[in-house]
């Protein structure tokens, strides 16, 4: 067997496993990485949790370990390309050989009495090959929820909850304290917690929580805050220093607490003794790159990619495309999964656009893009529908005017497949290590 059909067959066979357990739970996880050695244990561990900005946090806090001087992985989902883009060495995706060999650890040790999911598998190698290559910290982004999400075996330093919607609410709950006291689920005892939360009560259950556990908690715009300066700069007073002349590399005012946030862990964590110096928070913070998330794809014609998936990133979209690309006739390319609330994204989008491309992307939970059109419909009056997203995009470009900008949003499976396709055009491949 060649290399690459051995590593098509190990994604093969993962993607056909359950995407969640028939029963939600951390003992089978367990069960696999105690007989793996226990390789979460090897290095120190900062845990993001939330509904929004896991990942430009989590990629933020490895870029700034990086800049450090650690050796440092990062664990994040979905993949928009490739699945390697998963589990990252000091911000750049493991090559393929490495995804099979973590593969084939995982696959050969037993598994207990109930299927693997995908998500547990995908976990567990990544685990592995941060224990494989002794690196000094990991940043583990959760999938969701966090009381029973299978990253919810490590021990961690520090830990992130970003901020708090409703979602998966058949398995987190109906309300934004239900949800909030799950996602909560990821503080351990005495470890400090760092959070976006504004809601009161979702902020009432995460402090609950950490009372419980006497793990100090620190909340934006409270114990900490940024005074935004223009340009994506900005000055965090914080819990220990007032630092000038910050900077993110994200695009979209929102990231600016994010980069609060990741500043105050930064804190947080030189308080128990790691030597984070200023040098390093600012060359990670400022090269930071996210893909999927406002990334600008393309400037002739003008393309931009955001996954906004649900309700908050979809009011961010929109905020960014009225302030930045207001004088720009735009196109709207959207597609969006059946469990998300698909009307009241369409109403956030729709009216900030001239053309509106409705299409779906390659998985089973997608809408069909004639179901949109039945709700577009009422919202806007150029109105296509292309199913398939590459000649979505590809019938987008082709006919953009001058002026013109568009944005492709809706969900990350949609951003992932037009990355793809515009790969295939000559368009820049996935990049996340910072400063490219």
């Amino acid at each position: 067997m060649t290399r690459t059909n051995s590593y098509a067959s190990c994604l093969e066979a993962m993607f056909s496993l359950r995407r969640f357990g028939i029963k939600l739970g951390l003992e089978t996880i367990q069960g696999i990485l105690q007989s793996l050695g226990n390789p979460q244990d090897r290095c120190k561990v900062v845990h993001v949790a939330g509904t929004n900005g896991k990942g430009s946090v989590a990629s933020a806090m490895s870029a700034i370990l990086h800049a450090s001087g650690c050796t440092v992985g990062l664990y994040t989902s979905p993949h928009l390309v490739r699945f390697n883009e998963r589990i990252c060495i000091n911000n750049e995706p493991i090559p393929d050989a490495d995804v099979v060999r973590a593969y084939e650890q995982v696959q050969q040790v037993p598994k207990g009495d109930r299927e693997t999911t995908f998500f547990e598998f995908a976990t567990t190698m990544a685990l592995y090959e941060f224990g494989r290559r002794n690196v000094d910290w990991a940043v583990i982004e959760t999938g969701m929820g966090g009381r029973l999400d299978a990253t919810n075996v490590v021990h961690p330093e520090l830990t992130f909850i970003t901020n708090i919607s409703l979602e998966h609410q058949e398995y987190l709950g109906d309300t934004l304290p239900q949800i909030a006291s799950e996602k909560a689920g990821i503080i351990k005892p005495g470890v400090p917690v760092v959070t976006g939360v504004g809601q009161e009560d979702a902020w009432s259950a995460i402090k609950q929580t950490a009372a419980a556990k006497n793990a100090p908690i620190y909340r934006l715009n409270s114990d900490f805050h940024a005074e935004p300066t223009g340009g994506g700069g900005f000055t965090y007073v914080g819990i220990d220093n007032t630092w000038h002349d910050m900077r993110t590399g994200l695009a979209g005012k929102y990231q600016i607490d994010n980069a609060a946030m990741v500043v105050a862990g930064c804190e947080l964590l030189n308080r128990n003794g790691a030597r984070i110096p200023i040098n390093a928070i600012r060359a990670g913070l400022s090269g930071n790159r996210w893909p999927g998330r406002l990334e600008i794809v393309s400037t002739s014609p003008f393309v931009i990619i955001d996954g906004a998936h649900n309700l908050a990133a979809a009011r961010n979209l929109a905020a960014y495309l009225r302030e930045e690309l207001g004088t720009r006739d735009l196109t709207l390319i959207i597609g969006i999964l059946a469990d998300k609330p698909y009307r009241e994204i369409l109403e956030i989008l729709l009216p900030v656009c001239r053309k509106v491309i409705l299409t779906s992307p390659k998985i089973h939970r997608a809408l069909p893009a004639e179901t949109l059109y039945e709700c577009a419909r009422d919202l806007a009056t150029d109105i296509a529908v292309i199913p398939d997203v590459s000649e979505a995009v590809r019938h987008a470009m082709e006919h953009a005017a001058a002026n013109e900008a568009i944005c492709i949003a809706g969900s990350l499976y949609v951003v992932g497949e037009a990355k793809a396709h515009l790969e295939t055009q000559g368009f820049p491949s996935f990049q996340r290590k910072a400063g490219t």
